[in-house]
């Protein structure tokens, strides 16, 4: 399931957090720090170094916002998120083809499965050209390039890349999350029937009707959840 989540940030986190990433310096780092066997060889970015204070003051702001969305609730079922990173391409800088790596470590020594691949825009289209977040899957070939604050979710299993940026610079933070859910089939199935209760709530529809919807998700949560 890829799903746009909008205006996960607003106009104030917005314009502090790029104005302490504009500023950030030398922790600016080579991007390739973070990337995998099969990644290290396409990527071309920088990467604010990934346990720096920075990094992780601005990372519970957006930890603060996710848990606050009822949209990224509904459609990832989060059990344990890595802790947001932020990267920067310019000057030709991309991403080419790859696969997310299957299990990330915590800063904690814990390992997280990654389910879900999550990126966060905080530059705005016009900002820059190219860039654009190309992802592969069943669904077919999926060029996103979404306004400041918002975010693209997307099972880790997909084929994806960054197109050069040929202008500007396009600055954003990725994360992943380990899904009570491991299926993206389940999830999404899920996820429907969640979106459809919330309408029939809206509407008042048949209460016993509701009743027996909610009991059916939550059996099926209880069934296909791991932990």
């Amino acid at each position: 399931m890829l799903l746009h989540i909008p205006k996960v940030l607003d106009v104030g986190q917005l314009a502090v957090m790029r104005a302490r990433l504009d500023q950030a310096g030398d922790a600016w780092v080579d991007g390739r720090a973070t990337a995998g066997y099969q990644g290290a060889p396409v990527k071309r970015n920088q990467q604010i170094a990934e346990h720096s204070t920075l990094a992780r003051e601005l990372g519970d702001v957006i930890l603060a916002a996710i848990e606050r969305n009822p949209l990224f609730i509904s459609a990832v079922l989060p059990n344990q998120v890595y802790p947001p990173l932020f990267n920067r391409y310019e000057g030709g800088m991309q991403f080419g083809s790859h696969v997310d790596g299957a299990v990330r470590v915590l800063p904690n020594g814990v390992k997280l499965r990654t389910d879900v691949s999550v990126t966060l825009f905080l530059s705005a289209p016009d900002e820059y050209d190219g860039g654009e977040l190309v992802i592969e899957d069943t669904y077919g070939v999926q060029q996103v390039k979404l306004p400041a604050g918002d975010m693209i979710v997307y099972p880790a299993t997909s084929l994806h890349q960054v197109t050069p940026v040929t202008r500007g610079a396009r600055v954003a933070s990725f994360f992943w999350v380990q899904s009570l859910v491991r299926s993206d089939t389940h999830r999404a199935l899920l996820f429907d029937m969640d979106t459809a209760i919330q309408r029939l709530n809206a509407t008042h529809a048949d209460e016993t009707a509701r009743r027996s919807l909610v009991g059916c998700y939550h059996n099926l949560l209880r069934s296909w959840s791991e932990t």
